[in-house]
């Protein structure tokens, strides 16, 4: 195995503590509250055939929301981001195996014990305990085996509204096409879920048998596992500078760690990793949420659930203040700053030097062979081609801003993840793709980027977005002042591109910027 994939692994390896342990109490704790709720609803509803028929409905209405989707949708219903939405999320995904099996078991007892229950006097509360649980607790535990199975896989998914878990190894590594922490965070979300299945199905044994001894061992063994991430920590790697720093804070620092956010692309981790740097070298204490919807992360600052992350202007200006016209790059940030402080108490600390902005592109070869250079151009031939965009681009006020302006519409639009565009515009599964202008793959990939003639799209100029918290804590500001206007887009551009187009890890371009920033001090 080679020097790099051994270090990709020390690096992911650093992490597995927090994430484990996010990913462990998250399951645990919704399994827990899932068979609280859904084995006494269970022993209620199996006596009350229509109470029975509206739960069960109930709860398959539930489990067909797509996990991703009914995570959004607590989000929305509690306002806030981070453990307690995916908590409620999997409570309510781990409900119906649970409830079902509770149902069935109750019902398929045999109606010749009943009766003799009641013959030799029991009374209901005792022919529940003594008769009933006993003997439907096999059926019981295999639906919390199940559940358990499908919690442990939907956790993984929890990690763009801001929860902790082996998720963010996965979410990253496709974003920065990261081979080794897809396949950790792969491999490690399928040994927890394999783990918690063996344990169960002993459980399941152990009480089909009325074996207390072995029950018991299965409980040490569910508290081991819950105690795993604990117990890994002493193995983390000596030395590691997230470790050292959190062991130098300085008496200065706030006693609550600064929580650093990011969206789900290279360019934001880079960021993230950056400013986390920058304030640990300062002695303070820092914890990441990374891989944030765009909406989300806003919403975490705004909260208080995050201190700090880098926006852009455009994204403000359209999607938050609803505004529809261009204006200067100067003006976007004035009224962005403004409407920030104003309306959300968030305040811009300044602007990193560079404009990340939407770009339509092609391959070179083939705008030349169609004479496109400007989006006027692609209007007059869009009906023929197709186009890639970023996940939210076609729902963005950014695409109809477009639209307006070049009365510019598509044979295809394709939805997709943003680094899974340039391979779909590389194979020809789609003519036009909607990149960004610090992207590395540009270049790469052999991209012309198409001329907006009419300013349709705003500037996306970078801003360093802090909480009043943060603003206030003069050794974070001081560490975090060196960052404003010191990396230009062909920096950012070329930090990207060494992260996406020759495989380096996040941290790998987060100490190029950090060399960068230091020379201009």
């Amino acid at each position: 195995m080679s020097d790099a994939i051994w270090s990709q692994l020390g690096h992911q390896w650093e992490s597995l503590p927090e994430r484990l342990g996010g990913h462990i109490g998250l399951s645990l704790a919704s399994l827990a509250v899932g068979i609280l709720i859904s084995i006494p609803l269970g022993i209620w509803a199996a006596k009350r055939p229509r109470m029975e028929s509206a739960a069960l409905l109930l709860a398959s209405i539930i489990q067909t929301i797509p996990g991703l989707a009914l995570l959004a949708l607590m989000v929305f219903a509690w306002g806030r981001i981070g453990w307690l939405p995916a908590f409620i999320a999997l409570v309510l995904y781990s409900i119906l195996p649970m409830l079902r099996n509770t149902i069935t078991g109750i019902k398929g007892i045999d109606p010749n014990l009943i009766e003799a229950a009641r013959g030799v006097g029991m009374n209901d509360r005792q022919m529940l305990f003594k008769v009933q649980l006993p003997l439907a607790a096999p059926t019981m535990v295999a639906g919390i085996r199940t559940a358990a199975v499908w919690v442990v896989g939907a956790a993984t998914i929890a990690q763009p509204v801001g929860a902790t878990s082996l998720g963010n190894y996965i979410f990253v590594g496709l974003q920065t096409m990261n081979f080794v922490a897809l396949l950790f965070g792969c491999v490690m979300s399928a040994l927890l879920a394999l783990s918690l299945d063996a344990l169960l199905h002993g459980m399941e044994l152990a009480v089909a048998k009325h074996n207390s001894r072995r029950i018991g061992f299965v409980l040490a063994g569910l508290a081991l596992l819950a105690a795993s991430p604990w117990s890994l920590r002493t193995l983390d790697r000596p030395g590691s500078a997230r470790q050292m720093t959190a062991n130098q804070v300085t008496a200065e620092s706030d006693d609550k760690p600064f929580v650093i956010g990011c969206k789900a692309f290279t360019e934001q981790y880079i960021l993230l990793d950056v400013i986390a740097k920058r304030l640990e070298a300062a002695g303070l204490v820092v914890e990441t949420k990374d891989g944030m919807g765009s909406a989300t992360v806003l919403s975490a600052l705004e909260s208080g659930a995050i201190d700090c992350y880098v926006d852009y202007t455009g994204t403000i200006w359209s999607n938050y203040m609803k505004r529809t016209e261009i204006a200067s790059a100067v003006e976007t940030r004035i009224d962005v700053a403004t409407f920030l402080k104003d309306e959300k108490q968030i305040l811009a600390l300044g602007t990193l030097g560079f404009s990340n902005d939407y770009a339509f592109a092609m391959r070179k070869n083939h705008a030349a062979e169609l004479g496109v250079e400007t989006l006027e151009d692609l209007a007059a031939l869009g009906g023929e081609l197709s186009v890639g965009g970023d996940i939210e681009f076609f729902d963005r006020p950014e695409w109809k801003s477009v639209q307006a302006a070049y009365g510019i519409d598509f044979r295809q639009k394709r939805s997709m993840d943003s680094t899974l565009m340039y391979e779909a515009i590389a194979h020809n599964e789609v003519d036009v793709i909607v990149a960004f202008n610090t992207e590395g793959r540009l270049d790469a990939y052999d991209l012309a980027v198409i001329d907006d003639t009419k300013l349709a799209l705003p500037p996306y100029d970078a801003v360093l977005l802090a909480s009043a918290r943060l603003a206030r804590n003069a050794q974070a500001v001081k560490a975090l002042r060196p960052l404003l206007e010191s990396i230009s887009s062909s920096t950012m551009r070329k930090a990207n591109g060494l992260v996406d187009v020759q495989k380096q890890p996040v941290s790998f371009a987060a100490d190029f910027l950090l060399q960068q920033v230091d020379a201009k001090e």
